[in-house]
């Protein structure tokens, strides 16, 4: 074999050799890449379910566009706005990682006995169907007063003061003349002549007894009780019908109960009530419930029931308060939800239901009875399911945005302007200018709009006073159509590992 037949079959083995080894490695590179290519493909499908309505910049949310890209405004990207994100417009989405950020708490709706009783308080007064006015009978003279003064307790009988009446003692000199006389018809019109002045049966009785004109008349407190006003000094000229004093009785005291009017559903007079007051620990005081009054408290939204305790023994004092329990009926299978979790906006009530997956929509409700921290729901829910207990307000501003006052005002969502809710983030000031501040800033996450540096204007450059540049802070933006306009800024505490550096800030990245 000549060696150029030779040459030439090594070189064709070698080339095949070439081809079957790149065949195989083409081959396995397929087999490999197989499964990655169809992850892509379904991924690439279900963002296709996806429908875009149109792209966006945050920072001009008015401004839409047909294609994604950068955009004109900012140094950053236009996000999509997906059909599936309109459906309801007065429903919220929030992002699971800043629902505890937001304070949110849910709780579920229940089917349950209401309380039969209710836990309020009130405050103890007197009884002013229990008044003593004491006045003079007829005109006369102060003699003397004894010591007495204003919100003393007396007895029944307690002397207040002498009076000297001149035309009482003329009447007795006549009627002592007349006895004298033996007439009986006489004497009894002289006896009629002293009631006639004024004179009282008491002192009538003592000066037939002993035949002796009495001068003065010692005024007296008719029922036992606090002496309310005192109004005689020595030496005062007095007229007919002149108030000398106003005695309150102590032997009953209202106890005035304030009930929430959402509460007083079930109550009437001559219902049973538990009283409980500081001042006589373990004590529980019967009564009932006398009245219920006509006019509510309009600050506190509550209505006055007005009930009777009894107190002989004169311990129970005006001004004492009091634990109340008022036994209502019972409620055997209600729908209940925590009272916090209720909205009323004064035209309706709402309840934010929470849909999963971060997703929250506003459910008008009607309600009824309302005890112990518990609402009665009559129409709107269903047990089990769940309704946002705390930060509910956050998402009720929200919906508004979405749609939910317009329908109220009977216009389309487009054509009602609504005031945006505040969006935060964390920042480091770089700069106060005169017509705003500088702002390196986290992501808005309420946004999804990212971290970046950019001026931000202020509501109220007053807002400023307090910070420098170099400041961290944690701001508060309002997104309108207009744009961002930073409504509240406030100090963030220094951790740690901030306090160590040489000096005192961190460089926020966006």
């Amino acid at each position: 074999m000549s060696a150029r037949l030779v040459k030439t079959t090594l070189l064709a083995t070698l080339v095949l050799g070439i081809g079957a080894a790149g065949g195989y490695w083409f081959a396995q590179q397929s087999v490999s890449l197989a499964p990655e290519m169809a992850m892509a493909a379904e991924k690439t499908e279900a963002a296709d379910e996806r429908k875009v309505l149109y792209w966006y910049d945050p920072m001009m949310p008015q401004q839409k566009f047909d294609q994604p890209g950068k955009s004109p405004f900012m140094d950053m990207q236009l996000v999509p706005r997906y059909a599936d994100e309109g459906g309801d417009s007065a429903a919220v989405s929030i992002d699971a990682s800043i629902t505890q950020n937001l304070g949110m708490r849910l709780a579920p709706v229940t089917r349950g006995a209401l309380a039969s009783s209710l836990e309020v308080v009130g405050n103890l007064t007197f009884n002013s169907r229990d008044i003593a006015v004491v006045q003079a009978r007829t005109g006369g003279f102060v003699e003397r007063v004894y010591a007495r003064a204003a919100e003393d307790l007396l007895e029944a009988g307690a002397p207040l003061a002498d009076l000297l009446v001149p035309a009482w003692v003329s009447a007795q000199e006549d009627y002592l003349a007349l006895r004298e006389a033996g007439d009986p018809a006489l004497l009894a019109a002289a006896r009629q002549r002293l009631r006639l002045a004024g004179m009282p049966a008491a002192l009538i009785a003592r000066f037939e007894r002993s035949g002796k004109v009495q001068a003065l008349w010692t005024v007296t407190s008719p029922i036992a009780g606090v002496l309310q006003d005192l109004n005689v000094r020595e030496g005062m000229n007095l007229m007919a019908g002149d108030t000398l004093a106003t005695i309150n009785g102590l032997r009953s005291v209202w106890l005035d109960v304030a009930v929430p009017e959402a509460e007083a559903l079930g109550l009437h007079p001559g219902q049973v009530v538990e009283a409980r007051l500081p001042a006589f620990p373990g004590e529980v005081l019967g009564g009932s419930i006398e009245a219920i009054l006509p006019q509510a408290n309009l600050d506190s939204r509550t209505l006055r029931v007005r009930v009777v305790l009894d107190n002989p023994d004169g311990r129970l004092r005006p001004g004492l308060t009091a634990q109340v329990r008022l036994a209502r009926p019972a409620e055997g299978d209600a729908l209940l939800v925590p009272s916090e979790a209720v909205i009323r906006s004064g035209r309706r009530a709402l309840v934010m239901l929470a849909e999963g997956e971060g997703r929250y929509r506003p459910v008008e409700v009607r309600l009824g009875q309302e005890a112990q921290g518990n609402t009665q729901i009559l129409e709107g829910l269903e047990e089990g399911q769940q309704v946002v207990a705390s930060g509910q307000f956050l998402l009720d501003s929200e919906a508004s945005l979405r749609g939910i006052m317009a329908q109220e005002l009977g216009a389309p969502a487009a054509e009602v302007k609504l005031e945006e809710a505040l969006h935060e983030a964390e920042g480091q000031i770089d700069a106060i200018e005169d017509d705003g501040v500088m702002l390196t800033h986290g992501p808005f996450k309420t946004l999804g709009m990212p971290g970046m540096s950019m001026l931000f204007p202020v509501a109220d450059l007053a807002l400023l006073e307090r910070f420098e540049a170099g400041d961290r802070v944690r701001v508060g933006v309002r997104a309108d159509d207009e744009g961002m306009l930073i409504e509240r800024i406030e100090h963030l505490t220094a951790t740690p590992q901030e306090s160590s550096s040489h000096d005192g800030h961190q460089e926020v990245q966006p």
